[in-house]
């Protein structure tokens, strides 16, 4: 029926139904049988049918925009970041919403003033640091929120992450378990750490705490950017640590760089010195050796973001903590 705008009745016709069935269908305001439901999406799919995003917005007084704060601050890498905003962007079609991407650091005034602007429904924070300006007003709004991180307090709050605790003593376990004895973390930037960013300050955490469990000797460091940063660093950790066999690194920026530096300094991997990496798999898989990592799963928390605000917005229950555990692939850098 291409050429005109085909209408909620003749969707209604199509499938057999009645028109409230197919506009209970496209809100999720009513259950609907998995039969019927399937039938009206296959005649919105066959007539091309697009509902009227200022008329749906007019009913339901809602915008159907979500917004996802994502402060781009110094440390933070930004293709990382992307998937996460690239799922939240991707999840948020399904469910017929368009998504404001805010990367500014306004702090709350820039939260409150997009708030009160009724431009969106619902919020998405990331970059979410342990002490974070934002939280008390978040747990003040009307507007539900969900973030992508974990804050000190987040009673009151509705946050989901990889469970980076986890991730970090996930890592110790892997290189305890082949006979490690002495380890070191390179983490996040030092700007990152200064911020009290909740992912790295937790991989941090949780890895010391391996450490002490495992019995195993190892530090934990700060990992800048750039090649020659990262070649000091790890230059003077071999230095200082003449027995340390295996390092956890989390910080992707540095990966390529750490690989490049063992490879300058003379160190074989795995042969001399062991490499686990947090990081998506698809770089851990291109590095050379591929890495044994724990994935950073940013498709499926910016999906479960989506889906914890959505289910906000209809009033549903939802738990206040949702923590992904984490999964460590193993390749040739062990």
């Amino acid at each position: 029926m291409s050429g005109r705008t085909v209408t909620i009745a003749q969707v209604a016709k199509h499938a057999g139904v009645a028109v409230s069935t197919v506009s209970y269908v496209l809100s999720g305001k009513r259950t609907i049988s998995a039969d019927t439901r399937r039938r009206v999406l296959d005649s919105i799919s066959a007539l091309g049918y697009h509902p009227n995003a200022g008329a749906r917005a007019l009913a339901s007084k809602r915008s159907n925009v979500i917004a996802l704060v994502l402060p781009l601050r110094a440390g933070m890498h930004v293709p990382v970041l992307m998937r996460f905003a690239s799922a939240v962007v991707t999840a948020a079609r399904r469910f017929d919403h368009d998504v404001l991407l805010l990367t500014a650091d306004e702090g709350p005034e820039g939260i409150r003033q997009v708030a009160a602007s009724a431009l969106v429904d619902a919020l998405v924070l990331m970059d979410v640091e342990l002490d974070d300006r934002r939280v008390p007003l978040l747990r003040e709004l009307a507007e539900p929120s969900v973030l992508i991180g974990f804050p000190a307090e987040p009673a009151g709050l509705t946050c989901v992450d990889l469970d980076f605790a986890a991730a970090g003593a996930r890592c110790v376990e892997h290189l305890a378990e082949r006979g490690h004895e002495e380890i070191a973390l390179l983490g996040a930037p030092s700007v990152v750490y200064d911020r009290g960013t909740g992912f790295a300050t937790r991989t941090r955490e949780g890895f010391a705490r391996a450490l002490h469990a495992h019995g195993l000797k190892g530090v934990t460091l700060p990992c800048e950017e750039t090649f020659d940063e990262v070649y000091e660093t790890v230059r003077d950790l071999l230095l200082d640590r003449p027995g340390l066999s295996g390092l956890v690194v989390h910080n992707e920026a540095a990966v390529s760089h750490v690989l490049a530096a063992l490879r300058q300094l003379d160190r074989r991997v795995p042969h001399d010195v062991a490499v686990v990496a947090i990081c998506p798999d698809d770089v851990a898989e291109r590095a050379g050796p591929p890495l044994t990592s724990v994935l950073i799963p940013a498709e499926e928390v910016g999906r479960e973001a989506v889906r914890l605000v959505m289910d906000k917005l209809e009033g549903r229950a939802v738990p206040e903590s949702t923590l992904l555990t984490p999964l460590l692939a193993v390749r040739a850098s062990t």
